[in-house]
């Protein structure tokens, strides 16, 4: 519920366009306004400095100020204060800039009309106000921004934007669980996001980490959204996780917590409903626990509840390295389009977990000297090549590759900027940034994390040449596979690696040239391309399943 009225700011030099502004806001009875307009951006600077504006209504050409310098100046000024966008600039890159620099719509003034006018202003707030404590995650915002932009390329029907920008089904649970000394009842919580119902059952990981909130689960299930709708998989997006950290339980304590977060939840999975997966924190040994408490309350084995499980409990060969596989699979593809040869290539890769240590492991094998990697404890150089098949060992040893002896020891920061044909990100969010996208020496930009690139940092890479191979199309290695487990489950089928092999690699790169494409025909990036396919399809998807009742 909207607190009325809604102090809005208005900064418009011109007369004629201020009244017509004011005309239609007056036009909607459901939407109560105090307006008040100034004709410069510095008049709108110090009225925004006494803190009592909920929006502003912003022209970018104004007396004082011009285009996107106009926003930037109000953002700096008031961050928290969200701003919509009123031009007579009828440009799409301009708007999708606008976007990613914060603006939370785009209105062109001949377009303007008084039910979008009013109803972009009941959004944005609604939007602002849900940013507000556990939604307020900035790769929530980032997948917002993201799919914002796109949308602005797409000329997206605004009753889907508004509809794709938050999840369909949002359970936040808090539960206890017994530590080993049985005198201690620690209480955690979890979550369960499912972005859009509309594409058949939900799928997607759950991660445990001390960090987890609810803006990230909801950013990595839009992202899982849009990555299965690429791969064109029956699924609309997931995610799940429990804020815990996984290292400081016991194997024991770690199964309680898996028993009873899949009793929190049990409702809302099922093999046709919502199918998880293992996420940071989590492995195939979570899931068979999660599968086991499933199918004690149902009565019977049901193994196509979770995918990422154990082979012996009709998991599917290939699923745990095929993360690392299919982004190789796309690197190879990569390289062949910039006529970059991988045999003699050099390589960084940030990451030695699951994703980062395979995706080594068949760099190698392609011929590319691996020169970086890195972990949690240490990034790692020689400019003569490290051994992956040493590093694996190490790691098996120490847990960490901190300590390795044929290596240089250096910083994140610094493994990031090493001169390299391919970087591959295989770590954590918000790792490319303003302030480094200008120092990188990649050729290519690989990610195999969610969400490992800043969307002001996409410009900057687009501009200086560096092919982006983005996350939702990247990493859907895992996801892809993770739908040939569950195909076989429902089935009881079982196929032969080479088969899952063969079916992975032309479903990723039937995906990769068709973004290609779209990426050369609209003079875009790759990430942009990747979002305009999966938003399209899910667009088509929703409008043929109309809206009920």
């Amino acid at each position: 519920m909207l607190d009325l009225p809604v102090r809005l700011l208005l900064i418009e030099d011109n007369p004629l366009h201020r009244r017509l502004i004011q005309q239609l806001l007056t036009a909607d009875p459901q939407l109560q306004c105090e307006v008040e307009a100034v004709e410069r951006l510095a008049d709108g600077l110090a009225r925004l400095a006494r803190n009592d504006v909920d929006l502003v209504l912003l022209d970018l050409v104004l007396p004082d100020s011009q285009e996107l310098e106009t926003l930037l100046r109000v953002r700096l000024a008031a961050p928290q204060v969200p701003v919509v966008i009123l031009t007579s600039l009828d440009d799409v890159k301009l708007a999708a800039r606008a976007v990613e620099s914060g603006a939370y719509d785009y209105l062109v003034k001949s377009n303007l009309k008084s039910t979008a006018l009013s109803r972009s202003i009941r959004y944005t707030l609604s939007r602002a106000r849900a940013r507000g404590g556990e939604w307020d995650s900035p790769m929530f915002r980032l997948a917002q921004q993201q799919f914002l932009k796109a949308a602005q390329y797409m000329d997206l029907d605004d009753n889907i934007r508004q509809r794709l920008l938050f999840p369909q089904r949002t359970q936040v649970v808090s539960f206890p669980f017994f530590r080993d000394d049985r005198s201690q009842v620690e209480t955690v919580f979890g979550y369960r996001v499912q972005h859009v119902l509309s594409m058949g059952p939900t799928k997607g990981g759950i991660r445990y980490h001390q960090d987890v909130d609810l803006g990230e689960v909801a950013a990595l299930a839009m992202w899982m959204t849009w990555k299965c709708a690429l791969m064109k998989l029956p699924f609309g997006g997931a995610k799940g996780g429990v804020r815990v950290d996984p290292t400081s339980l016991s194997k024991r304590e770690l199964q309680r917590l898996t028993r009873r977060y899949t009793a929190e939840i049990i409702d809302i999975i099922g093999p046709d409903r919502d199918i998880p997966a293992p996420d940071m924190g989590t492995d195939e040994q979570v899931m068979a626990w999660l599968m086991d408490t499933y199918s004690q309350q149902v009565g019977h084995a049901v193994p196509a509840v979770v995918t990422g499980k154990p082979v012996v409990l009709g998991g599917s060969l290939g699923r745990k390295e095929a993360t690392g596989r299919g982004l190789v699979y796309l690197i190879k593809a990569s390289a062949e389009h910039l006529g970059l040869d991988l045999s003699g290539a050099s390589a960084v890769v940030q990451g030695f977990g699951n994703v980062g240590s395979y995706t080594a492991r068949f760099l190698a094998e392609a011929g590319v000297k691996l020169v970086g990697v890195s972990d949690v404890s240490t990034g790692l150089f020689n400019p003569n090549g490290l051994s992956v098949d040493a590093l694996l060992a190490h790691v098996a040893e120490h847990r960490v590759l901190a300590g390795f002896p044929d290596a240089e020891a250096i910083s994140n920061q610094e493994l990031l900027e090493l001169d390299c044909d391919v970087l591959a990100l295989a770590a954590l969010q918000n790792q490319v940034t303003v302030e480094n996208a200008d120092r990188l020496k990649c050729r290519l930009l690989a990610e195999g994390a969610n969400g490992p690139t800043m969307l002001e940092a996409d410009d900057i890479l687009f501009e200086r040449g560096i092919f982006v191979l983005p996350d939702i199309l990247g990493n859907a290695g895992g996801v892809t596979v993770s739908y040939f487990e569950w195909v076989q489950g429902i089935q009881n089928l079982t196929w032969t690696l080479e088969e899952i092999n063969a079916r992975l690699q032309t479903i990723l790169l039937d995906a990769f040239h068709r973004t290609l494409k779209r990426a050369g025909e609209n003079h875009i990036d790759m990430r942009t391309a990747a979002l305009i396919e999966g938003v399209s399809r899910v667009t088509e998807a929703k409008l043929l399943r109309g809206v009920f009742p």
